[in-house]
């Protein structure tokens, strides 16, 4: 099984009686750098590695340093806080700017690439059928070769093999 993490900016705070009685510039406002609904998703396979990337200014310093460890913790495929928050996939933090913080929802996403042999329009069914089964969120062929079967919970390697030989296909491996 593979991890992706997806960061969304769900909030952003401003507090300028803060701002007004502490900061250097007291009209600085909200944060510049963020927007709410901005999705990041970092990745870390197949030769990709978004995390050291991100994390090499990309993203705002300050904000980094308080998510970066749940980016990191989810693309291991650890809980990112469990006995936390209901889901332990899924963490709410936000970054340590005093005057105008950014709330962000930082999810784990489990997900298998699935290499196999066949036709496009039987892996087109295939992934089709695949995105049918309550395990399965979607999905898709990714561009990259592979089919990306993102879980809600998990899918033996045996039931993806099964489903794809109904479908005329062989799997060549499962990541």
């Amino acid at each position: 099984m593979q991890h992706k993490c997806k960061v969304t900016v769900i909030d952003k705070k401003l507090f300028p009686d803060l701002q007004e009685k502490y900061l250097a510039d007291p009209k600085s406002g909200a944060c510049p750098f963020y927007e709410i609904g901005q999705e990041f998703v970092f990745e870390r396979y197949g030769g990709r590695d978004d995390f050291w990337r991100e994390g090499n200014g990309t993203q705002c310093a300050e904000a980094w340093d308080c998510i970066s460890r749940y980016i990191y913790t989810a693309l291991q495929g650890g809980a990112i806080m469990r006995g936390w928050t209901n889901d332990e996939r899924i963490m709410i933090a936000c970054c340590n700017d005093g005057t105008r913080p950014v709330v962000f929802r930082i999810e784990r996403i489990d997900y298998k690439a699935v290499y196999c042999a066949g036709g496009e329009s039987e892996k087109r069914a295939f992934a089709a059928a695949l995105a049918e089964r309550e395990e399965v969120k979607t999905a898709s062929f990714d561009g990259r070769g592979f089919l990306e079967v993102v879980l809600e919970r998990d899918l033996s390697d045996k039931e993806i093999e099964a489903a794809a030989s109904s479908f005329g296909l062989t799997v060549e491996r499962i990541d």
